[in-house]
C-alpha cells in the first residue's frame, strides 16, 4: 500500500473519530485535519486551502446572506402566521408541515437554498409557539437534504450523474426519473421524526441555561410575565379619561405599556394621554388586577389577536435592567424632571433607589448614581437609551430592524439567484451573484453582509473539503472502494447494490458528495459491466446515496443548520443513525425490486 493512502487514511480515521467523539469544536477539527495534510506533504499548500475558494464554502456563505436579507424584510414573519394558522401550536403539525413545505421546494432549488429560505420563518415560528428551535430545525434540515432526492436538479450529485453517464455513452435520464424514490424517501423521513422525534432529537435544557434574558429577567425581579390586550368599547366609562384619572396603578397595581389605534402603537403614553373609543391598550400586572380593572372599565380582552400582539412579542420589545451611571444627567433628578418617557418612549416599572425596591409611580423621587430601572419599550427604543451616556443596559438584546419596503427588492435578488441556478449556472456563482444585489439593493449593507456569515460553518466545511481531494489525489478513495466491492462481486446482486449504497453513505461523510459520486461512478460502471447488468440505475443509487449524510452536520444543510438549532455531534449520531439505516433500507429496496 502507498504511504500517501497510509497517511490519507490515519488523518481520515483520526477526524472521524475527533467528530463522533465531540471533545473539540468541530471547526477545530476540521482546521487541524487541513493543516495534517498540508504538513504530511500530501497536499501542496494551494490544495490545502483549496477549501475556501470552493463552490460549497462559497455558495454556503452567499446563502447566509440571502438569508439574512430575506429575514430583514419580515416576510418570514407572515409565513409564520400562516405555518401556525394551519397547523397550530403542536409540535408533530408543525413538524410535519414544515418539513413538507421544505422537502418539496428543495426538490426545485438546491436543498441549502431551500433550508436558508425557511430558516428565519422556522426561528419565528419557534419563538411564537415556544416550542424548541432544536426540536424543529434538524427535521426541517433533513427534509431539505432528502427533498434534494425529488427531481434531477435537487442536488449536486443528480445534477451531475446525467453528464458521468453521456461521457461513458449511456442514455440520460429526464427530470423527474427519480421523482418516486424521493417522494418515498421524503414522505418516510418525515414520518420517521412523526414518530420518533421525542425519542431522537435533543431535549429542552430546563435549567438556568435554557432561558432567555427576559425570562431570567422576569423571574429574577419576580415581574409580571402576562402582557394583556383589552380594547376600550363605546360603552367604556374608561373613554375620556387620562391614565392619571383611571388610576391604573394606585387602584389596580396594573402598568400601561402602551396605546394602540388601526395601525398606529405607542409605547409609554403620556400621563395626559386621554383614552378614546376603539384604543387597545398593552397592560402588565397580575391576572386578577387586570381583570379586576377590565370589569370595572368595561373592557374586552383581546390578547389572542395576532396583529397587535406582535408589538409586544419578545421580539420586537421587552424588559430591560438600566443603571444610573454618576455623569447621568438623570442624576440628582427624577424621572418627571428628565422627561424619560418624551426621550425614549419607555416605560419605567421598578426603581432600585439606594437598595430599595419602589413601584408604582416614582416620577418624582431623586434619582441618585447607582440607581437602577427596569423599563419596557420596543428595543429600538431600548438601543437609543443604551446608546446613550446616561445609562448603562445590562440586559442583552438585539433589534429586530424590518423594513418591508425592501420586501420586493429582498425577493427579487433571491428569486434571480434561484433562476440563474436553475438555468444552469453553478450554484455558488449564482447565489453570490444574488447576495451581492442584496447590498447594492440596500436590502444590507455590507457589515451587515458581512455579520450574516456563520464563520464557524465555514470553517469546517473549508478544512473538510481538502480530505476529498487528498483521498481522490493519493487513491485512498479508489482504494477503499474496490477492497470493499471485491468481497461483494461475487456475492448476490442485492449484496452489491447493498455496498454501493453503504460506500456512497460513507464518502459523502467526509467529502463532499459531488465529489463522491465523482469517485464512485466509475467504479460502478465497472462493477456493473463484470456482473453483466445495467450501469445506469447504479449509478443513478449511488447519487441519491450521496445524499445521505446525516449522522455528522458535514452535509452543506446540516452545517448551516447547526449552530441555528444549538446541536451538538452526538445529536445528529443519535437521530442521524436511524435516518440513515431508514435512508439505506428504502433506497436499496426500490432499486433493487423496480430499477435494476
Amino acid at each position: 500500500m502507498d504511504s500517501g493512502i497510509i497517511v490519507v487514511l490515519v488523518i481520515l480515521s483520526v477526524t472521524a473519530i475527533m467528530l463522533v467523539i465531540d471533545v473539540v469544536r468541530i471547526d477545530i477539527v476540521a482546521i487541524g485535519c487541513m493543516l495534517a495534510l498540508g504538513w504530511t506533504g500530501i497536499l501542496n499548500p494551494a490544495e490545502t486551502f483549496s477549501g475556501f475558494s470552493s463552490n460549497a464554502v462559497i455558495a454556503m456563505l452567499s446563502v447566509m446572506i440571502l438569508g439574512r436579507g430575506i429575514a430583514r424584510t419580515g416576510i418570514m414573519n407572515e409565513f409564520s402566521k400562516i405555518i401556525i394558522s394551519k397547523a397550530g401550536t403542536r409540535k408533530r403539525n408543525l413538524v410535519g408541515l414544515l418539513s413538507l413545505s421544505t422537502g418539496l421546494l428543495s426538490g426545485l432549488i438546491q436543498n441549502i437554498g431551500s433550508a436558508a429560505l425557511f430558516l428565519p420563518g422556522i426561528m419565528q415560528v419557534s419563538r411564537r409557539t415556544k416550542i424548541p428551535a432544536s426540536s424543529l430545525i434538524m427535521p426541517i434540515g433533513f427534509a431539505a437534504i432528502l427533498g434534494g432526492t425529488l427531481t434531477m436538479v435537487g442536488s449536486g450529485p443528480l445534477i451531475l450523474v446525467n453528464d458521468l453517464l453521456k461521457t461513458e455513452g449511456h442514455e440520460a435520464y429526464n427530470l423527474f426519473s427519480v421523482t418516486p424514490v424521493g417522494i418515498v424517501l421524503l414522505l418516510s423521513g418525515i414520518g420517521y421524526f412523526l414518530l420518533f422525534g421525542n425519542k431522537v432529537l435533543p431535549k429542552k435544557e430546563t435549567g438556568e441555561e435554557g432561558k432567555t434574558a427576559q425570562e431570567k429577567l422576569v423571574e429574577k425581579l419576580n415581574l409580571p410575565h402576562n402582557i394583556k390586550l383589552l380594547t376600550v368599547a363605546h360603552e367604556s366609562s374608561l373613554t375620556g379619561k387620562t391614565t392619571e384619572e383611571a388610576s391604573l396603578w394606585e387602584t389596580y397595581h396594573v402598568n400601561l405599556l402602551g396605546i394602540g389605534k388601526g395601525e398606529d402603537v405607542v409605547y409609554a403614553p403620556w400621563r395626559k394621554t386621554k383614552f378614546e373609543d376603539g384604543q387597545t391598550l398593552a397592560v402588565l400586572g397580575s391576572a386578577e388586577n387586570i381583570e379586576q380593572f377590565s370589569k370595572d372599565f368595561q373592557l374586552e380582552d383581546i390578547s389572542k389577536s395576532r396583529h397587535f400582539s406582535d408589538n409586544f412579542n419578545p421580539n420586537v420589545s421587552g424588559f430591560a435592567e438600566i443603571i444610573i451611571p454618576p455623569a447621568s444627567e438623570l442624576a440628582g433628578k427624577s424621572i418627571r424632571e428628565y422627561s424619560l418617557r418624551k426621550r425614549y418612549v419607555v416605560e419605567p416599572l421598578i426603581l432600585f433607589n439606594k437598595g430599595e425596591r419602589v413601584e408604582g409611580d416614582f416620577s418624582d423621587v431623586e434619582i441618585s448614581p447607582g440607581d437602577t430601572l427596569i423599563v419596557y419599550g420596543s428595543w429600538v427604543k431600548i438601543m437609543e437609551v443604551k446608546e446613550s451616556t446616561d445609562f448603562v443596559v445590562l440586559t442583552a438584546f438585539e433589534v429586530d430592524n424590518k423594513d418591508k419596503s425592501k420586501t420586493w427588492p429582498a425577493i427579487g435578488c433571491f428569486v434571480f439567484a434561484i433562476t440563474l441556478a436553475m438555468f444552469g449556472f453553478p450554484i455558488s456563482m449564482a447565489f453570490l451573484t444574488g447576495a451581492l444585489c442584496m447590498v447594492l439593493a440596500r436590502v444590507l449593507n455590507i457589515g451587515e453582509a458581512y455579520g450574516a456569515i456563520e464563520w464557524k460553518v465555514v470553517f469546517l466545511l473549508a478544512g473538510l473539503i481538502p480530505l476529498g481531494v487528498a483521498m481522490q489525489k493519493t487513491g485512498a478513495a479508489m482504494f477503499l472502494a474496490e477492497s470493499i466491492m471485491s468481497v461483494v462481486i461475487d456475492l448476490h446482486l442485492i449484496f452489491i447494490v447493498l455496498m454501493i449504497g453503504v460506500l456512497s453513505t460513507v464518502f459523502s461523510l467526509f467529502m463532499s458528495n459531488v465529489g463522491a459520486i465523482v469517485v464512485l461512478a466509475p467504479l460502478v460502471m465497472g462493477m456493473a459491466a463484470i456482473a453483466g447488468i445495467d450501469p445506469r440505475p447504479l449509478v443513478l443509487m449511488a447519487a441519491v446515496c450521496a445524499a445521505n449524510s446525516f449522522i455528522l452536520p458535514t452535509h452543506q444543510v446540516n452545517a448551516f443548520l447547526m449552530s441555528s438549532g444549538g446541536y451538538r455531534n452526538a445529536d445528529y449520531i443519535k437521530a442521524g443513525s436511524g435516518m440513515t439505516i431508514l435512508f439505506l433500507a428504502i433506497t436499496v429496496s426500490l432499486f433493487y425490486f423496480f430499477m435494476i
